[in-house]
């Protein structure tokens, strides 16, 4: 077994994190990209979402987590009761999770699903990739929105069917159509083309665990 050391540290964001929707139980925030969704081991990223949110609300929990790289709807609960609720959303896949992206390329198809299964990929931690053979069901949906010029790239909708860690990048990246600005899943060129990874949660769609009213909440894109 290769020992992986981790000495990957998180440049300083300056950014503030924006409260889209607030109230007694939940929070809706948009991350901004380069700000981490959860503190590292390493006390050099200790700056987070959690960490920055924790110092107003000592009970907050994070439901899900974004890259470092995307930015973009993030959902938390502000107590425990909540959290449990909104995670048996996650788990039942009943929430609906909405990207912007811009990839490499003139995406042919103006729409389809990438089926494709996500395993580890031990050397090249901590990096994954697609295996077939002992991969974890991931499926994505995508359609165009748009097709640029000089250079070539394809403004994307992305809707996740699971929840896979790198998920969007990696399907972008099978597909033959990198996500700008990746550093793990693309090439020098296409992580040269953007000054950030061009990946938004750009909305999330769930019901609202006490009332039960579904909600639709939406952040611009900054891209």
């Amino acid at each position: 077994m290769m020992t992986v050391i981790n000495t990957f540290v998180a440049p300083a964001c300056h950014q503030s994190i924006e409260t889209l929707y607030q109230d007694d139980h939940l929070l809706l925030i948009n991350k901004p990209s380069g700000l981490l969704s959860l503190s590292g081991k390493n006390p050099l990223n200790l700056d987070s979402v959690h960490y920055r949110l924790a110092q107003m609300y000592p009970q907050i929990t994070l439901i899900h987590r974004l890259d470092l790289g995307t930015s973009g709807i993030m959902l938390l609960a502000l107590d425990k009761a909540t959290n449990a609720l909104l995670t048996k959303q996650f788990q039942a896949r009943t929430v609906i999770k909405r990207y912007q992206s811009i990839v490499a390329g003139h995406v042919e198809q103006d729409s389809g699903i990438i089926e494709a299964p996500i395993s580890k990929d031990k050397a090249l931690f901590p990096r994954l990739k697609v295996c077939f053979a002992q991969g974890q069901k991931a499926i994505s949906h995508f359609q165009v929105l748009e097709r640029l010029n000089n250079p070539e790239r394809t403004r994307l909708l992305l809707t996740p069917e699971t929840g896979r860690t790198h998920q969007l990048r990696i399907h972008c990246q099978y597909l033959g159509h990198p996500i700008l600005g990746c550093d793990l899943y693309g090439s020098f060129d296409t992580q040269a083309m953007a000054p950030r990874l061009l990946l938004h949660a750009a909305e999330l769609e769930f019901a609202h665990p006490i009332t039960g009213q579904r909600m639709t909440i939406s952040s611009p894109c900054p891209f």
